[in-house]
């Protein structure tokens, strides 16, 4: 079947804005609540496990119309980040459900309180929400009094999330302007990002230039932003919550441990030399002296080949169904469900994402395609989370989701698969040099530019909190570059404000070494299927179908991964040498 560029339809979450079916959500809601607020005096230590089930299953559908509610607004919200309608509405599903947790927060607050004996009598007879409610009881340290947590609901209201919704609208509706042979064109961030693969190095250039000289104009106002952000994080999670850095907030929420982010940031310092050296190779393979940061990501070879959306969908679909034709499958049901955007539009929100509802639905996906070989990486990428999910869909509403850092597992592997895929049908030796570039290209992206990010946030963090003005955020995140390439390229002033460009950071605070995480996760597995073949796939799918059902160091345990060993995440490394050894020997032509 051809497939064709779309926007998605979101009529199975709601028909629309003014349907009786959006006020028919916040009505069951209410009533569910209402009902399960009639449960506070059951909940006693020697309470049956049968009653105790009966309200686990009594709060999971209450989350899932919950998720379909929130869902809809924030996906309506996305795909056009200036409707005001939109905005409105996004506010309104957050007022309503931080009340809503407020009013059934007191369930949580029992069970984190439990003692261990009952904890462990009630999670043995609890199937798939076992893990679930295991993790709850992990924040039991960092828990708050009922009214204090009900104040940090609200609170969040009105300010993490208000301040976030801000920032998209303002970042999203900015217009970018730039001059391509003779013409001055109008561009959204999408459109503009994608010059930066371009062969022409006047054009690299003026793409970064427009891109922080608009955000650099609202750089003091975006800088303040992220400066409440951090003061937000810190007084909910150090002041408040007790926990012992900025950081170690989102490894609990991962449930990974310190130690282990630790050993891979560590590591991935450690080896900054393998990528300083790559782009030194690429600086000779292009006929320069030495690259400028514009150009980490142009082409080798002055390929201007274009996928048709057409052909990025079979050669996506076609790389997965010669892995596993289910996993072809599972891919297929977003293009046939109509649950992915892949338009360019203005007010649209740029880059890509995969957004999971519920267990039982397939997730939608937002990518903006304009038909380079990236973005048909981006498309295997989006659709490797979306396989993920529905590989998980046997877990219940709160298990199926993977947490962070194993989210990123399935995507990277799709975009190792369509590059195996790319390389075995090119006959032309130069694409296939601009192939082999590329990986190591997305792997600086993926790996060290994330790690370095994350690095820049524990510092930022720590620097808010001394009174650090936003000049000084400028200056720190410079040196943070000068580290990364240290004199493998040159750096233009300019790159100061990249981060007030990043939402991660606002949105989700160290988020990003998920990526590196994921990246170098996937080295090792792929490394792995490389050398056992058919074998392997169980192993792998079973990564996959876990969902979020244990924790991310046992469903890696039972595969033979230590997280917290240094040796491992230098594996992953060592396999990124082998491919910047591998260019070395390549005749430069």
């Amino acid at each position: 079947m051809a497939y064709a560029q779309t926007k998605w339809s979101l009529a199975p979450l709601c028909p629309g804005y003014d349907s009786p079916e959006l006020q028919t959500a916040f009505d069951l809601i209410e009533e569910q609540v209402t009902s399960f607020e009639g449960v506070r005096g059951k909940l006693k230590p020697d309470i049956s496990a049968e009653q105790f089930l009966e309200i686990v299953r009594a709060s999971e559908e209450t989350t899932r119309v919950a998720n379909r509610l929130s869902s809809f607004a924030g996906l309506s919200f996305t795909a056009d980040t200036q409707d005001q309608t939109a905005q409105s509405l996004q506010t309104r599903v957050q007022q309503f459900l931080a009340e809503i947790e407020n009013r059934t927060l007191f369930f949580n607050l029992w069970w984190k309180e439990l003692d261990d004996a009952n904890a462990q009598r009630l999670m043995e007879v609890s199937g798939d929400y076992r893990y679930y409610l295991e993790a709850m009881r992990l924040f039991k340290p960092h828990t708050l009094s009922e009214p204090e947590e009900k104040v940090v609901n609200l609170k969040n209201v009105t300010g993490q999330n208000a301040l976030i919704t801000l920032y998209d609208a303002i970042t999203n509706r900015y217009v970018f302007k730039m001059e391509v042979d003779g013409e001055t064109k109008e561009l959204t961030e999408a459109e503009l990002f994608s010059y930066r693969y371009r062969p022409e190095p006047e054009l690299r250039a003026k793409s970064y230039q427009e891109q922080f000289r608009v955000f650099g104009s609202d750089g003091p106002i975006l800088g303040q932003m992220y400066q409440t952000r951090v003061r937000d994080w810190h007084n909910e999670n150090i002041i408040m919550r007790k926990f012992d850095a900025p950081i170690a907030a989102r490894n609990l929420s991962n449930d990974i441990p310190n130690e282990a982010v630790d050993a891979l940031l560590n590591v991935a310092r450690r080896n900054t030399r393998i990528f300083q050296r790559y782009f030194k190779l690429k600086a000779k393979y292009m006929g320069m002296e030495r690259l400028r940061r514009y150009d980490i990501y142009a082409p080798v070879a002055s390929s201007k080949k274009t996928y048709a959306f057409e052909r990025a969908a079979d050669m996506v679909l076609g790389s997965f169904g010669a892995f596993d034709p289910k996993v072809a499958n599972l891919a297929r049901r977003v293009f046939d469900e109509n649950r992915l955007d892949s338009e360019i539009r203005k007010g649209k929100r740029g880059g890509a994402f995969c957004w999971s509802v519920n267990e039982d639905m397939t997730p939608w996906v937002l990518i903006n395609y304009q038909g380079t070989a990236r973005e048909v990486a981006t498309l295997a990428h989006e659709l490797g989370h979306a396989i993920h999910t529905m590989l998980a869909s046997h877990h219940s509403t709160f298990t199926f989701h993977s947490s962070l850092p194993l989210a990123e597992t399935a995507s990277t592997f799709g975009e190792m698969m369509l590059t195996d895929k790319l390389l075995a049908e090119e006959t032309d030796e130069s694409v296939r040099r601009d192939i082999l570039f590329k990986q190591v290209d997305d792997a600086y992206a993926t790996i060290m530019r994330q790690s370095y990010f994350a690095l820049f946030e524990k510092q930022a963090h720590e620097m808010v909190q001394k009174n650090a003005s936003v000049d000084e955020l400028c200056a720190a995140y410079f040196e943070n570059l000068k580290e990364q390439f240290g004199d493998s390229l040159e750096l233009s002033d300019e790159f100061k404000w990249e981060w007030v460009s990043i939402p991660h950071i606002y949105h989700t605070p160290f988020y990003v070494y998920a990526y590196a995480f994921g990246q170098l996760l996937v080295f090792s597995l792929y490394q792995q299927f490389k050398a056992e073949g058919e074998s392997f796939k169980p192993r792998y799918l079973k990564i996959l179908s876990a969902g979020g059902s244990e924790a991310p160091a046992k469903i890696l345990g039972d595969a033979g991964i230590d997280i917290r060993d240094p040796k491992f995440w230098q594996g992953g490394f060592d396999v990124l040498d082998g491919l910047v050894k591998q260019l070395e020997k390549l005749p430069v032509s």
